[in-house]
């Protein structure tokens, strides 16, 4: 996921007032389900080992982008052909389609039995980021299996998820599952990259076949454990929004001249004073706006004192929780748009006055605002006619899914959870402040979810996108158990739907 697992969201007012999200509805309980006999989760020991092997395999197949322009298309090509031979009754089963879309990302269609159910969709991506062999303790590629883990770029993103989704398909139908509500399997090949050629045809496609499905689960969040100080037990977090984002490029020309007689002022003394006011000059505080001040208010009671007075009373408290989110750089980001100087290019020579410099600003959108009001306040902080604005690319935030007991997705993530993981009895909704293959479905579901079932501790966060990623086999196999366990919830007829869903 492209700065991905930065959806650590809700780590809200909390890394501060030592507090947590708990969700305690009853959900989906006590419903009317109609499904056949359950599928235990238990994998024989031969099992298990075919999976941990799987996913080394997957490891071992550097399917790596590095720009929009440049996949590794070799890789990705020899991907397409792995899952193949590890999940053959996947491609075999008469009910299941396979497509191959953008020549490199596929598509899964799971036909179910029973056509009242709105379908869903399950999502992960087959590409990584670079990985230099440099300070890795393991090839990054070699999905070497030590003390228990499986080292590699891609054990935590996302090939983890894009493999547990197949090997628990194949070991359901291994025993015979039918499912009575339609899924769909979307593996994009260049999320890192934006998604343009996977996840975003995936999209269109479905789109030009009437397809409106009933929720989408991506990548994003995980079970967070020892985040928070004070906060003594793990909680999930699962992402009901995700940050916008603009890519600015900020540009002075200049007439290029001979530096033993400079101008009063060089294109680079001009740019870097215009990208020093917007690093100085924070976007707004929108503590107030999106799911957070709505989760703290309705889930005040559930804190100790003094935070649950403080929270059960934002309309005095909001400008001192306000501020004291401001001091930490993780929770700043869930309240206000952030603004990050990412590249600066100028200069040819020592003696030379340079023509042009150049400034890249890769701004996170708060999902209170919009591309067009973050580039207005820009502009407005800049207050330099010199300063030529061009933006690369831009999306707006997007829109909050709902997490309420009728909310079939998120209800279903978390009767999955505590089945799974039982130790964990808090819930949270948040904001994924990284960017998924999710936001190119919006046009399909207003239910998007981003959630990876692992523990992830503080010292495993960083080896997301950076150095020594590894995912114990444990974890793996927990993961897979978790997904075997969420299709088959999914069956789940909790309210009547009132039209057929032909796929």
């Amino acid at each position: 996921m492209a700065r991905p697992y930065v959806c650590l969201l809700a780590l809200a007012a909390v890394l501060l007032l030592g507090i947590a999200t708990v969700s305690r509805s009853k959900g989906l309980r006590g419903k009317e389900h109609r499904r056949g006999p359950r599928i235990p989760s238990q994998f024989s020991q031969e099992e298990r080992v075919a999976m941990k092997e799987a996913l080394k395999g997957a490891i071992q197949i550097p399917t790596v982008s590095f720009s929009p322009e440049e996949l590794n298309t070799t890789a990705l090509a020899e991907f397409g052909e792995y899952i193949h031979k590890v999940f053959p009754t996947v491609f075999k089963t008469s009910f299941i389609r396979h497509e191959a879309v953008g020549e490199y990302s596929h598509l899964f269609t799971v036909q179910g039995s029973d056509p009242s159910l709105q379908p869903y969709m399950l999502l992960a991506h087959i590409d990584v980021v670079p990985a230099p062999d440099e300070g890795w303790d393991v090839p990054p590629f070699s999905g070497l299996e030590s003390d228990g883990f499986i080292y590699g770029r891609g054990t935590l993103d996302n090939k983890n998820s894009l493999m547990a989704i197949l090997q628990a398909l194949e070991l359901l139908l291994i025993r015979n599952y039918i499912p009575r509500r339609s899924f769909f399997i979307a593996l994009g090949h260049d999320e890192e990259v934006s998604g343009v050629n996977g996840a975003q045809k995936i999209s269109a496609l479905l789109q030009a076949r009437g397809i409106q499905l009933a929720f989408i689960v991506d990548e994003g969040s995980f079970i967070l454990d020892g985040f928070i100080p004070n906060l003594q037990k793990p909680f999930a977090m699962v992402s009901v929004s995700e940050k916008g984002a603009i890519n600015l490029m900020l540009q002075v020309n200049m007439t290029p001249g001979h530096s033993s007689a400079p101008p009063k002022e060089t294109s680079i003394g001009i740019l870097a004073a215009a990208v020093s006011r917007l690093e100085q000059t924070p976007m707004p505080n929108m503590f107030g706006g999106g799911p957070l001040k709505m989760a703290l208010q309705q889930l005040a009671n559930e804190f100790p004192f003094p935070a649950n007075i403080v929270l059960s009373n934002l309309w005095l408290f909001q400008p001192l929780v306000s501020r004291l989110m401001e001091r930490n750089y993780i929770t700043n980001a869930l309240v206000r748009t952030t603004t990050a100087l990412t590249m600066f290019n100028a200069g040819v020579k020592v003696n030379v006055i340079p023509p042009v410099a150049q400034a890249t600003i890769n701004f996170r959108i708060h999902p209170a605002q919009t591309v067009q009001e973050v580039l207005k306040l820009a502009k407005d902080i800049v207050a330099d006619d010199r300063i030529q604005f061009h933006v690369l690319n831009a999306f707006d935030p997007l829109p909050v899914s709902p997490s309420d007991d009728q909310a079939l997705g998120y209800q279903l993530l978390r009767q999955t959870i505590q089945s799974v993981f039982p130790e964990v009895n808090i819930v949270a909704p948040g904001t994924c402040i990284g960017n998924t293959d999710s936001r190119h479905y919006t046009n399909l579901t207003t239910g998007i979810y981003r959630f990876n079932p692992i523990y992830l501790q503080p010292q495993s966060f960083s080896s997301i996108h950076g150095i020594n990623e590894k995912i114990s086999v444990q974890a793996y196999e927990t993961q897979v158990k978790f997904i075997f366990e969420f299709i088959q919830n999914a069956d789940a007829d909790p309210r009547p739907v009132p039209h057929l869903h032909e796929l």
